[in-house]
């Protein structure tokens, strides 16, 4: 009777691939499409790479806002997930920042969205390798 009512441990495949897909999507935030890569979908980790770094180098090149961890709202705070969620990319826009933000100009203000969309994409893309890596239908 106590057989019955005791669960049954995980079997070490599934923890193991747990720990894979959590890895593969820790690595698909840090570069992006390096998830995508590590399961061998080429295209995909192509079109995340070129995507996600097209944006920041235009964003960043549009002098747009690379948001710090330092934000006196919530809006800048969001403004820096957004940006932190390009993994290694916002190193590269906060070394491409150098004369500092232009949001004054329209083209500052794009620069700034764009950014923020490349985060967001690459998390999505991120959590898409993760799920994939869980078997998951992708």
């Amino acid at each position: 009777m106590a057989d019955e009512m005791a669960t049954p441990a995980a079997p070490p495949q599934d923890s193991r691939r747990e720990t894979m897909a959590f890895v593969v999507g820790v690595a698909g935030w840090l570069v992006p499409g390096l998830g995508h890569a590590l399961m061998k979908m080429w295209g995909r980790a192509v079109a995340c790479f070129l995507t996600v770094g097209l944006l920041v180098i235009l964003g960043a090149g549009m002098r747009g806002n690379v948001f710090s961890s330092r934000g006196n709202d919530a809006f800048d705070s969001l403004g820096y997930l957004a940006d932190l969620g390009t993994g290694t990319f916002y190193l590269l826009a906060r070394s491409l920042e150098t004369g500092g933000a232009d949001v004054s100009h329209a083209g500052g203000d794009y620069g700034t969205r764009f950014l923020a969309a490349a985060g967001v994409l690459n998390l999505l893309a991120a959590l898409h390798a993760y799920e994939a890596a869980r078997g998951r239908k992708a």
